[in-house]
């Protein structure tokens, strides 16, 4: 099989057995999985460059035993990999590797993403670059047992496949950035506040899918932070929590609505993103001290006044 022509990008998992050709036995591929990612493949032996690679993998050996020469950030490393094993890639770095027997093993994928917002969790500071320590032969019964259930997972469809799938993946990350990663701190640290330009978006993304139910995790995910350093940066920011940001959108719409004075409450509230409209009611009063009828009839009270 000919060597493709290196990528001018980041190559992906489904990407990679163009680079290291193997038999796939089980994948994630076609699962509902976010920032994660799993295949597994038999392989013979051989000797591959592989470009570098967006998302960071841990390699879990299985089946066989054979020596093993890998270079990676100009370095290399000889040794022999065997069940119990497994050898970590950083993500953005090229490596080549040679092994002479067959092989099979598990592939896990963490996605830089993931990986940046855990350690701004961890840390409580903006992170840079994240770089996976040069391990071609660990034992560490973590991260065998994690990949080794998320190899289970990705074999079958159970509820909450794919969430089980991002909750193992958060707990490989902090594994891995606790014990085998290098963490850079951005050059420009943040002042724990969110910027003018972050607090646009994040404003302009209720505004759209206020008829949603917005979930702090995607509103985190929106600005690339985790959940827990994205409530603090808002309560920093605003004073309130993000749930009150959301609720304070959505007083603003329906009081807009009700000032227009066309639609029906029942629809003002639907159009607010509120469950029905005795929620809208109780939250309504809760900010203005009356009830929306109470407020649409004053205003027509006072217009009716002013003509």
């Amino acid at each position: 099989m000919p060597t493709p022509c290196k990528p001018d990008k980041l190559i992906s998992p489904e990407e990679l057995p163009l680079w290291v050709p193997g038999v796939a036995t089980c994948s994630s591929h076609q699962l509902d999985w976010k920032d994660v990612s799993q295949c597994s493949y038999r392989y013979q032996g051989q000797d591959v460059e592989i470009p570098a690679m967006e998302r960071f993998m841990v390699v879990r050996y299985h089946v066989g035993e054979t020596p093993m020469d890998r270079q990676f950030d100009g370095q290399w490393t000889r040794t022999k990999c065997q069940p119990g094993h497994f050898s970590l890639l950083s993500r953005a770095a090229d490596s080549h590797w040679h092994w002479t027997d067959d092989v099979e093993v598990s592939h896990l994928y963490l996605s830089n993403e993931l990986m940046s917002r855990v350690a701004s969790d961890m840390l409580d500071k903006e992170v840079g670059e994240i770089l996976l320590h040069d391990v071609l032969r660990g034992t560490d019964p973590v991260v065998n047992g994690i990949v080794d259930m998320m190899t289970l997972e990705a074999g079958h469809q159970k509820k909450g496949n794919a969430l089980y799938a991002e909750a193992l993946g958060v707990q490989l990350a902090v594994h891995l950035l606790r014990f085998y990663a290098s963490c850079a701190e951005r050059a420009k640290p943040r002042n724990g506040q969110l910027s003018p330009l972050q607090l646009s978006r994040l404003r302009e993304y209720i505004d759209a899918h206020l008829q949603d139910s917005i979930t702090l995790a995607e509103l985190a995910e929106l600005l690339n932070l985790g959940v827990w350093t994205f409530g603090r940066q808002v309560q920093r920011t605003l004073g309130c929590t993000a749930q009150a940001l959301v609720m304070q959108h959505r007083i603003d719409r329906a009081t807009a609505l009700l000032r227009a004075d066309q639609l029906p409450l029942k629809q003002v509230a639907a159009a607010s993103g509120f469950s029905d409209q005795a929620h809208m009611t109780r939250s309504f009063r809760a900010h203005h001290g009356v009830t929306p009828g109470a407020f649409r009839k004053s205003r027509r009270t006072r217009q009716l006044t002013q003509d």
